[in-house]
């Protein structure tokens, strides 16, 4: 913002957020408008960083807040508030409680805080670097060697309970945590949106679907039923986890067209 910018003279939200509805004013703390003003001052450190008074919000019985716009360069759009009190003790007597700057409508401020566990996204791991997996993560439940180290009741209704969906649980041993059903689901849904999935060009104009490809490697489990990893050198796929209803031209089966391994062979010369 430059110097010339206009503000908006409405009272900051974080003060209004304070203010208690249909609460009279005190009419000591409307008065004392001159020592809160001076208050802002004596922070601010310069009489020229005080400008207009912007209002007065009720917080409580005694307990008011003036806000004044902050003229400051570096703080446009900000505003000072300055809490006054006064008590039973000394009802002529008015008190600053507290001197500080609160963001404006027009404030730039930071945007809200996010958890890191939130922030964090897939490619963002870095040698060197650990990432704590939350101990409620959706995506894992109690293996074989963690569920039976445990002390739990065995009965059987609550072992099925306790291990989620019993004809998707996986004994894991020597894993304390393993894949759980919501884990599974996840990595499927987002292994069949990737670039190897079924649905990308690649795919659609393929002579052929991976799961009849003799150079697709199966995965144990569950996910083994719908995906496969690809070990052509050859294909864009090497190495990755490819959905059995992708495709690509390096297909095993794949021949030239127009020439059958007779034509191929009788076609070779010799020098």
């Amino acid at each position: 913002m430059g110097d010339n910018q206009e503000v908006s003279t409405k009272i900051s939200v974080q003060a209004l957020a304070s203010q208690v509805p249909d609460l009279k004013a005190d009419p000591r703390l409307v008065k004392a408008l001159d020592q809160a003003k001076a208050a802002a001052v004596f922070e601010a450190g310069n009489s020229e960083f005080i400008g207009e008074h912007l209002g007065l919000v009720m917080e409580a019985e005694k307990l008011a807040t003036h806000l004044f716009c902050c003229t400051n360069p570096a703080y446009l759009g900000w505003q000072w508030a300055v809490t006054l009190a006064t008590t039973p003790q000394s009802k002529s007597t008015v008190t600053v409680t507290d001197v500080v700057l609160l963001p404006g409508p027009d404030s730039l401020v930071a945007p809200a805080w996010i958890p890191w566990s939130d922030r964090i996204q897939p490619g963002d791991l870095s040698p060197g670097d650990v990432l704590p997996v939350n101990a409620n993560d959706e995506r894992l439940t109690v293996g074989f060697t963690e569920f039976f180290a445990s002390e739990v009741d065995e009965d059987f209704e609550y072992i099925e309970d306790y291990r989620g969906i019993m004809s998707g649980w996986e004994l894991g041993l020597g894993r304390a945590r393993v894949l759980s059903v919501v884990g599974r689901e996840q990595a499927a849904e987002r292994w069949d949106e990737s670039e190897f999935g079924p649905v990308t060009e690649m795919a659609r104009l393929a002579p052929a679907t991976c799961s009849s490809c003799g150079f697709h490697n199966s995965l144990a489990g569950a996910l083994g039923h719908a995906f496969a990893v690809c070990t052509n050198a050859l294909s864009p796929a090497d190495g990755r986890v490819v959905a059995l209803s992708y495709g690509c031209g390096a297909h095993s089966g794949t021949v030239d067209p127009g020439f059958t391994p007779v034509e191929r062979a009788g076609s070779a010369s010799i020098d």
